[in-house]
């Protein structure tokens, strides 16, 4: 089954740059130049992969966040921000 969000390569599946809690995910804008002169670029989010325990399943869980969703899960908590995003329809399985 071949999914939108994944890319292939000779090797191995590549997933696209999306964050798993906020969904943000590469736009398209200009470049202009100073004869204002427009090409297309791709402006791609901050996507870290990161490691959190997670207490009340008592397991490790690694997501591909954006840095506004890592300083998210810093303020309200990792099993809150999850919840919440499958809520909003961003995580289906962690």
């Amino acid at each position: 089954m071949i999914f939108a969000t994944q890319l292939f390569t000779l090797e191995r599946v590549v997933m696209a740059r999306v964050c798993q809690i906020t969904g943000k995910k590469t736009r398209v804008g200009n470049n202009v130049s100073h004869a204002n002169n427009k090409t297309k670029r791709t402006f791609a989010p901050n996507i870290q992969k990161k490691r959190f325990f997670l207490p009340e399943e008592n397991r490790w869980v690694t997501l591909k966040l954006s840095t506004k969703a890592i300083k998210t899960i810093n303020k309200k908590g990792l099993y809150a921000v999850i919840k919440e995003a499958q809520a909003d329809g961003y995580l289906k399985k962690y």
